[in-house]
């Protein structure tokens, strides 16, 4: 197994062009590639894009005001922790979190784990409670394992669960997706296979790898995109063999199935992507708090997942502009005092650049932008094995 400065050097000895851009749509990868300094190590013809691989920050807004709104009417309202400091636009004087909401006595409490809800919840028996489960594959399939072995009664969830890949193939829809290459979230791949990916070079024509999450598996999965576009033959390369398998885990695949159904989802700042979310399926609605609470749902202020005021969280997501080019970046919006959700989550963008030490804002203008596609884009997949990552 190579080192990271051993892929470093590999990559460096490519002859590159100008202008490769490479995006990455995992939280996780982000904070590998910031706090690792790869970006600085690499040749700066390279860009390396963060996309939407942050569920939290794609969670619509509605979904947060309606948890708050549950939250104040008595129940115990149960998140991941980086959920509660999540803002949403509301009245002045109301509260915009569910961090305010519990601030003003609201019985909100953080959990690490889907198992920690049921554990609360069979602790009080006498009240009710409420989960609040926002989260990509990997996070659904222990929720839908825990919806399959059964919730006690006083125990009901509010599902914003998002799959990975609609984002991507929604991107690359457009006219202009704005990367030429990606490296493919490992851990989704691990849950749902590797398949999962194959539309990407096979349909678009786009170079791809699957990586792992330490300095030297996403400069592996680097290496083979960047040979891929090279040789001009975009495939699916898997660079984290020893975790992600053919089929994926079928296991994690059948609960998923049989507790949720795949519906049209709203990604807030986006808009509706085609069967991108996960909803409880009809005779498992009793356990749905939108079922169980229908007049909270239907009194509560609905948005069309808007960010707030200024925020540019949206296009950060998409990868259309570098976090330290939103214009409240470092200013208005901080770790401390976020102002949208990529600065609050840990799988944000803007809040794992800041961690990693980027201060300085950089104008957002059009030649600094994540731009469309190079002449290395092709439509058709050949399999070379001189541009897979263990060449």
């Amino acid at each position: 197994m190579r080192s990271a400065q051993e892929w470093l050097a590999r990559i460096r000895d490519l002859p590159l062009p100008d202008g490769l851009r490479v995006m990455n749509v995992c939280g996780g990868h982000e904070r590998t590639i910031s706090m690792a300094g790869l970006r600085a190590a690499l040749p700066r013809s390279i860009e390396l894009i963060p996309g939407p691989g942050c569920p939290v920050c794609v969670c619509p807004e509605e979904d947060i005001h309606l948890a708050v709104a549950l939250a104040l009417r008595g129940l115990t309202l149960v998140a991941f922790g980086d959920m509660l400091r999540v803002p949403c636009n509301a009245p002045k004087g109301d509260p915009s979190s569910l961090a305010e909401a519990r601030a003003i006595g609201a019985d909100v409490r953080p959990i690490a784990s889907p198992r920690d809800a049921v554990h609360l919840a069979r602790a009080q028996p006498q009240r009710q409670f409420v989960f609040f489960a926002a989260g990509f594959e990997t996070t659904m399939a222990p929720v839908a394992g825990l919806i399959a072995e059964g919730v006690p009664e006083n125990l009901a969830l509010l599902v914003c669960g998002r799959l990975t890949w609609p984002a991507v193939a929604m991107l690359l829809d457009t006219d202009a997706p704005g990367f030429q290459a990606l490296i493919a979230p490992g851990h989704v791949a691990t849950v749902m296979g590797p398949e999962q990916w194959a539309f990407v070079p096979q349909r678009h024509g786009i170079a791809t790898a699957i990586a792992g999450f330490t300095p030297s598996g996403l400069l592996a999965a680097l290496y083979s995109v960047l040979r891929q576009l090279i040789v001009r033959e975009p495939l699916l390369d898997n660079c984290y063999p020893e975790v992600v398998r053919e089929g994926g885990n079928r296991r994690a695949q059948s609960v998923l199935h049989g507790v949720f159904d795949i519906v049209d989802a709203t990604w807030r700042g986006i808009g509706t992507i085609a069967n991108s979310g996960f909803a409880i399926k009809p005779h498992l609605r009793a356990l749905d708090a939108r079922s169980r609470f229908a007049e909270e749902v239907a009194s509560v202020r609905k948005r069309a997942g808007l960010m707030p005021p200024g925020c540019a969280c949206a296009q950060v997501v998409l990868g259309r502009i570098y976090p330290n080019q939103c214009i409240l970046y470092g200013r208005a919006c901080s770790p401390l005092h976020p102002v949208g959700p990529c600065m609050v989550s840990d799988e944000g963008a803007c809040r794992i650049w800041w961690a990693s030490g980027v201060r300085e804002v950089k104008p957002d203008t059009a030649s600094d932008r994540p731009g469309p596609e190079s002449e290395h884009r092709r439509t058709d997949m050949q399999v070379a094995s001189a541009a897979r990552c263990t060449g």
